[in-house]
């Protein structure tokens, strides 16, 4: 080969050695590409990792219940103005009135006693009075009748609240009215049932009863006298007895409960 052929090829390879290295220098589409695609893992790793964030908010969501279980607890507000006294006043009255028995009676029995006339009118008096225990006899003096009253108290079956319709089948004195009493004190009320009767004792028994009951606390009169000496057609031919259940037995009964109920 000559020389000058030579030399042109050391310059073509020159040449070729240039853009060569100039086609290195220059930075290819297809590597940018590449730089890229890690941007956008890590953008996906930032969602990723605000997705807990997400998931984290939800638990806090979540919380908002139990505060509207606290609003449910303020609920019972509501129920506390019936409980304002309006329910628990009313019951509480009666016991006050009435007063705590002493040892011996039954807190909240009623127990009777009384004579012939009192067998008139039983059935409905225990209609007034569910539970009441009755105990009445023909002919039952008050001398006998205090003594029943004893043994039951003796035995401790005598109700904390008592009636007694006593007196019509003979006189009575301020000392058997003391004598009853003794018997009964510590009760929670007792009521005396006058008396309407065609005998001379009729009127200074009653008064015996209305000064006895005046004289002791809890102790009230059911004034049958004054009602049926309005209402003769009430009673029998003896002026005494009433038809057994008949509208005179019941206004007794019930004038009996009304005064057992509001003293």
């Amino acid at each position: 080969m000559k020389r000058g052929g030579r030399i042109r090829m050391a310059l073509a390879a020159g040449a070729a050695g240039i853009v060569v290295a100039g086609c290195a220098a220059t930075p290819s589409p297809h590597a940018g590409a590449h730089k890229t695609a890690p941007l956008q893992s890590t953008s996906r790793t930032t969602d990723a990792a605000q997705t807990p964030t997400a998931a984290t908010s939800e638990p806090t969501t979540t919380t908002t219940p139990p505060t509207t279980t606290t609003t449910t607890t303020s609920r019972p507000t509501p129920t506390s103005p019936p409980t304002t006294t309006t329910v628990t006043t009313t019951p509480s009255t009666p016991p006050a009135a009435l007063g705590a028995p002493a040892p011996g009676f039954v807190a909240g029995h009623v127990t009777a006693v009384g004579d012939s006339v009192m067998l008139d009118y039983q059935t409905p008096l225990e209609a007034d009075i569910p539970g009441i225990t009755v105990q009445a006899a023909v002919s039952e003096q008050w001398a006998a009748g205090e003594e029943e009253l004893s043994q039951l108290k003796a035995e401790g079956r005598l109700g904390a609240e008592v009636i007694v319709a006593l007196g019509t089948n003979g006189p009575i004195t301020s000392t058997d009215f003391s004598d009853m009493m003794g018997v009964l004190s510590g009760a929670s009320r007792v009521v005396f049932v006058n008396i309407h009767v065609d005998r001379p004792w009729q009127d200074p028994n009653n008064a015996v009863l209305a000064q006895g009951a005046a004289s002791y606390p809890r102790v009230v009169v059911a004034d049958w006298a004054t009602l049926a000496a309005s209402n003769p057609e009430w009673f029998g031919s003896d002026g005494t007895h009433l038809a057994i259940d008949g509208p005179g037995a019941q206004a007794l009964a019930s004038l009996i409960a009304t005064t057992l109920s509001n003293g």
